[in-house]
């Protein structure tokens, strides 16, 4: 693996990772909202303020098909130059910095103060780019294990890059993919310390359960829904 390649690969990634639409689609949109400001309201009554600029937060304002606009276009902006550079230059797999880079750029954009999303649509663009059926079938998996076994939000929400840990060990066999994945969920966690700290706060408190923490936002309620239809509970 060449050295320039690796770095001109890598910080593409990243200038493209580091679109915000969250922000692009909320000044088109509703230029009078402040993405800063977007708090969701518990059922305990309790105000949180929402620490990324990612697709949920704009959902809060703007419902959730803008909200699953912003996380398609999150995604894209990933998957699309990663596998660019995996057809473009076949022979190292370069294309994994261009994941690395874009989630990078996702959750610290140099256009931002370094201030952007949780990471979440972004590392599945570059999953989806490296084993697309893993990413589904992991993803999946994660959250049936997350909602209907162990019954928690936040196993739900992180479990399926996990599995993509063990899926890519398997089907691969390669040191190199194994490490892309396990340093994609370290990123992906340390993004989201704060939010994950205030709910282990709130559960010590007793202000939480997982339909409660469902029901703040769009996706969440959609996938309420769906576990209604389902008899899920």
């Amino acid at each position: 693996m060449e050295i320039g390649i690796a770095i001109l690969v890598l910080s593409m990634g990243y200038l493209l990772g580091g679109i915000s639409f969250s922000r692009l689609v909320t000044r088109f949109l509703a230029p009078d909202i402040d993405l800063n400001k977007v708090t969701i309201q518990s059922a305990d009554g309790d105000s949180v303020r929402l620490r990324h600029m990612g697709a949920t937060t704009a959902s809060i304002n703007l419902g959730g098909k803008v909200g699953c606009l912003i996380g398609w276009l999150d995604i894209l902006k990933v998957f699309l130059p990663t596998v660019a550079v995996r057809l473009i230059l076949p022979e190292q797999p370069y294309f994994l910095l261009t994941a690395i880079g874009g989630m990078v750029g996702h959750i610290w954009p140099i256009y931002y103060g370094f201030q952007g999303g949780g990471g979440m649509s972004a590392m599945y663009g570059g999953f989806l780019a490296t084993d697309w059926l893993g990413t589904i079938v992991c993803s999946i998996l994660g959250l049936g294990i997350g909602f209907m076994i162990v019954h928690d939000v936040l196993v739900a929400y992180l479990s399926g890059a996990w599995l993509m840990i063990l899926w890519l060990a398997i089907t691969t066999r390669s040191p190199l993919y194994v490490g892309y994945a396990v340093l994609v969920n370290l990123l992906f966690t340390a993004a989201l310390i704060p939010e994950i700290k205030d709910q282990l706060k709130r559960r010590k408190e007793g202000k939480s359960d997982m339909k409660m923490d469902m029901a703040t936002f769009p996706m969440g309620r959609g996938m309420l829904k769906i576990m209604d239809k389902l008899k899920i509970k």
